[in-house]
């Protein structure tokens, strides 16, 4: 069965929910017959990448807050992603385009390093305040995780993958998606959000269910079509 999650970069919510997405996906018993799949999806895609601005700054120039209540969300989110093991240091954190960040994960994907490439990329932002618009940054993530750095390079300097970002940004819009995360399961069942554990659990199971029964349908009727 397949899994597809739509996710952005700088979005907070987003690395919490692949952090409980896992935990359900790593006690479940059929892991192994569950194909993930990132997709691109961005935000803000009009943000400027500002090195020299922070976080909450922009946070509040965007919702039309005070500092104070900028820095309260942080603080509220940062103790969020504390409960599932993640260290965000929002303060440190680089106000930065996240589209040539999807272009380095669709590279990624295209090497079965999909889900390293998004683990890295969040980490980057949210844990060590790198700037993931940054072509060394975007380069030496790929030599963390293994990529040919010849390679990323060559990526990175060109427009390959443009297209395929814009397309997963356009599936999500077809299907109704404006928020993120997003989590589709055989394109049948969606879960909106970092939600608990649990919830994933349940789509697991009733996903997989499903699918496997579907799965046992088609053989059968094949076997008989072979047969008569």
């Amino acid at each position: 069965m397949k899994v597809e999650i739509w996710s952005d970069v700088m979005c907070p919510f987003c690395y919490i929910g692949k952090r409980r997405f896992e935990q359900a996906l790593a006690n479940f018993e059929h892991a192994d017959e569950v194909e993930v799949e990132w997709k691109s999806f961005q935000l803000n895609p009009e943000m400027k990448t500002q090195p020299d601005k922070s976080v909450t700054e922009h946070l509040a120039e965007v919702k039309g807050w005070s500092l104070e209540q900028a820095d309260q969300m942080n603080r509220h989110v940062s103790d969020m992603a504390a409960e599932v093991g993640l260290e965000y240091n929002l303060d440190e954190a680089v106000v930065a385009n996240s589209f040539q960040a999807h272009r380095f994960a669709h590279y990624a994907k295209r090497q079965g390093k999909g889900n390293k490439a998004e683990e890295a990329l969040f980490k980057a932002y949210f844990t060590d305040g790198k700037n993931t618009d940054d072509r060394a940054t975007l380069i030496e993530l790929g030599d963390e995780i293994g990529l040919d750095v010849e390679e990323v390079k060559k990526v990175l300097k060109s427009d390959r993958y443009t297209n395929a970002v814009k397309q997963d940004i356009m599936a999500a819009k077809n299907l109704g998606i404006n928020g993120v995360p997003f989590f589709l399961f055989n394109r049948k069942y969606a879960i909106s959000g970092a939600r608990e554990a649990e919830v994933f659990t349940q789509a697991l199971s009733k996903s997989w269910s499903e699918w496997k029964n579907d799965n046992e349908s088609v053989e059968v009727k094949a076997k008989s079509e072979t047969e008569s």
